[in-house]
């Protein structure tokens, strides 16, 4: 997995094109595992949510909570959820280039109760604001940020559903029976970095925890292929679909209608 990570020196890809907010509300939200501050950013559309709404956490990448990762959060919000942009890392830890990008996330990887731990935080601070709906909150992910969320689900949080852009697939550990949350793996089918042993064992994991999971296979697309700096040379293992990237939007926003309907 470190070696597709070399590759990205951006972080995920923002959403598709989407209406601008009509009255964006944005806020900065520090919360604490133990002695570490973590800060989060909270963004919503006040015309969207009058009362109440689903929140989505959304993890950054690799590099950390960076503009573009604020940039996702704001796009969520633009479909009517309240957003928060998660922070693994801590206040200020900001990777600045990819072999401290990888260094950093490597400690995560390492220790995935403490990946769980910290996006549980994340989950534990949106769901404290008075316009969420506590009991509708869900969490997305990209690359390292998908690995998060899929760890989020592992560790048996209750949160509603959890949905993985091209993240790693592999725990030390599988999820026990039965899983609460939903699972969305949005993955592209001839991804180098993510081998087929690795996605028929978390298919076989999901099955074993009793699961409800979605995996979807993109043709043609490989790693990071929601990620336009990525390039557009498949062969290189990481690159930009476009097809495979407006195709998983409209997975990703059907399963979190599904899910918030209920």
């Amino acid at each position: 997995m470190k070696k597709h990570l070399m590759l990205l020196a951006a972080a995920a890809l923002p959403f598709l094109a989407q209406p601008a907010l009509a009255k964006k509300v944005t806020r900065t939200v520090e919360y604490k595992d133990g002695a570490v501050t973590l800060e989060g950013y909270l963004v919503y559309d006040d015309e969207k949510v009058k009362t109440t709404a689903p929140a989505l956490v959304v993890v950054h990448d690799w590099m950390g909570l960076t503009e573009v990762t604020r940039k996702s959060a704001d796009q969520a919000a633009e479909l009517g959820y309240v957003a928060f942009a998660a922070d693994i890392y801590g206040k200020g830890v900001r990777p600045k280039d990819m072999q401290a990008a990888g260094a950093e996330a490597g400690k995560y990887k390492a220790d995935r109760p403490l990946l769980a731990r910290r996006v549980q935080l994340a989950v534990d601070a949106v769901r404290a604001e008075k316009n969420v709906n506590p009991r509708k909150v869900a969490a997305s992910g990209y690359c390292f940020g998908g690995t998060a969320v899929l760890e989020l689900a592992r560790s048996g949080a209750d949160v509603a559903g959890v949905v993985s852009f091209h993240g790693g697939l592999e725990t030390p550990k599988g999820a026990t029976a039965p899983l609460k949350p939903r699972v969305l793996v949005l993955h592209g089918a001839d991804d180098p970095y993510v081998p087929e042993k690795e996605v028929l064992a978390f298919q076989t994991e999901m099955r074993n925890a009793k699961a409800d999971w979605q995996f979807v296979h993109y043709s043609g697309a490989v790693h990071a292929f929601t990620n336009p700096f990525a390039g557009n040379d498949p062969s290189k293992g990481a690159a930009y679909s476009e097809v495979a990237d407006r195709r998983s939007f409209v997975a990703f926003k059907s399963f979190l209608g599904e899910l918030f309907a209920q």
